[in-house]
């Protein structure tokens, strides 16, 4: 799909359906609905207006048809709620909205008027930024099995700007935004997958695939290394199944001559995940295809940042296995050892994230790497203390996790940090071991992260706990039923905060 920066008038514009955002309590103050009311339709308009249909009211939209007397076919105003509420959410939300509702209308070529869009608070550079983003996010599809796949496609977008604004934009930002947005859309590819079609090896090739794409070194460590290097805890999540754990490495060296300007951003990448002995329901089993959510958003955001060229070395590292309940599969009370020697007593087979990170971190920590980010669909438990509406997020260093949490409110992924009080990990306490895989049902969210936490040492480390905010159920504004992209737009803004 292309998108295109026009410096041309709107109403002027030849188009399938022009997008004009509106703000609450302005409506008979927008330039461009000001200039409508002057023409032919204006009556028309005014009456919509008047009946309250045609609202400023955050996510409402109203379509209309011009019947050739304006040169775009259809008119499709954007509620994009008070100038006071307006942020990175609501404005994606409000695009994709938009973009997809044209599309259901067999728009092929759809414009934007950028100037109704625009704000203090929503500057050129982000408005951009978000239409690109929102050409790949507002109108995904996975169709991959469909036999008969959609025919209805937005061909092209015009943003308009006028003469000025046309002068002052960059195409970097449109293609930053298309990056952003392409990596979400891949990480929701991954999570999507079937899980017959995303084992380990799969997720691997797929990264090695983005690797050769995006200029990023590649490598993965197999079973036998991983026995070498003393990873017992991946081993045995992964032992019960007949695919092989893969701990697969990604890394952009964007600071080469300055190694100690690195980063490590791992992913929990359980391809499925049955619970292992301690069995799911059939219900909780049904959408653990995607419990490597984490590890797709690593891998996204991996292929953005390729794009993007932070001052900055990152090193993208996935954890994956399956959990499954075969014959040789781990059970409760074995004991097995960490790479750094800890050993962990296994308490519950379905507390699997935890293990595979803690190898994981280790293994950042082995590389040399001092600043540890890890994404995770960890616990049900998140989605009981904050719903579905925010990132739960944990962590040692409360200037480190606070530039995360920052950057993800800035682009639009809203966090909140939950406690990691030194009287919860007498919680997971093992009567025969270093420590246990779980905590027991209270703060579950807070015990699973501060399992893996007591891996990270020195470093400065933050989890985020993805699990309520990986899929969700029906399409909504940005997200698409399915799988979301969770965590991929913070992780690559977090990385040009750091840049």
């Amino acid at each position: 799909m292309d998108v295109i920066l026009e410096s041309l008038r709107p109403l002027g514009t030849d188009s399938d359906c022009l997008l004009i955002g509106v703000f609450e309590g302005e409506e008979n103050q927008n330039g461009l609905i000001k200039e409508i009311c002057e023409g032919e339709i204006g009556e028309g308009l005014d009456l919509i207006i008047s009946e309250g249909e045609l609202t400023g009211k955050r996510g409402n939209f109203t379509l209309i048809h011009t019947l050739g007397k304006l040169t775009p076919t259809r008119l499709l105003f954007c509620g994009l709620g008070s100038r006071a509420d307006i942020d990175s959410l609501s404005l994606r939300d409000s695009i994709s909205s938009a973009l997809r509702m044209a599309c259901q209308k067999r728009s092929q070529l759809v414009s934007i008027a950028a100037d109704s869009f625009t704000d203090e608070k929503v500057t050129l550079k982000r408005l951009l930024e978000t239409i690109a983003a929102c050409s790949q996010t507002g109108l995904y599809v996975y169709d991959r099995f469909k036999t008969a796949q959609s025919t209805r496609k937005v061909e092209s977008i015009r943003v308009l700007l006028n003469q000025s604004n046309f002068k002052q934009v960059s195409q970097n930002w449109l293609d930053e935004g298309l990056a952003v947005g392409e990596a979400v859309n891949l990480a929701r590819d991954l999570s999507n997958a079937p899980p017959n079609f995303m084992t380990p090896a799969d997720l691997s090739n797929s990264a090695r695939s983005v690797a050769l794409e995006s200029g990023l070194t590649f490598e993965v460590v197999e079973r036998e290394e991983m026995e070498n290097l003393g990873m017992g805890a991946i081993i045995g999540v992964a032992q019960g199944s007949v695919e092989a754990p893969k701990l697969i490495v990604l890394r952009y060296d964007g600071d080469p001559l300055n190694p100690n300007n690195s980063l490590a951003l791992l992913g929990k990448g359980i391809t499925f995940d049955s619970g292992g002995l301690n069995l799911k329901s059939g219900s909780g089993m049904r959408t653990m295809k995607g419990d490597m959510a984490g590890g797709a958003a690593v891998i996204g955001a991996m292929k953005a940042i390729a794009v993007t060229n932070p001052t900055l070395n990152v090193v993208g590292i996935i954890a994956a296995a399956e959990n499954m309940p075969g014959g040789r599969a781990q059970r409760p009370g074995d004991v097995v050892t960490v790479m750094d020697g800890t050993t962990l007593e296994i308490d519950n087979t379905d507390a699997e994230g935890r293990l595979v990170l803690a190898d994981a971190v280790c293994y950042a920590k082995w590389l040399g790497i001092n600043r540890i980010v890890d994404v995770a669909t960890l616990t049900g438990a998140v989605r009981t203390a904050l719903g579905e509406h925010c990132i739960g997020v944990f962590g040692n260093d409360p200037s480190f996790t606070n530039k995360i949490i920052e950057a993800g409110f800035e682009c639009g992924e809203r966090m909140w940090e939950l406690p990691t009080f030194q009287e919860y990990s007498g919680q997971f306490e093992s009567d025969i071991a270093d420590i246990k895989n779980s905590g027991g049902p209270a703060a579950g969210a807070i015990t699973g992260a501060m399992i893996i936490g007591r891996f990270a040492g020195n470093a400065s480390w933050v989890h985020l706990d993805i699990a309520a905010m990986s899929r969700v159920s029906s399409t909504a504004g940005d997200q698409v039923k399915g799988a979301t992209g969770s965590g991929v737009r913070a992780l690559v803004a977090f990385c040009q905060s750091l840049s």
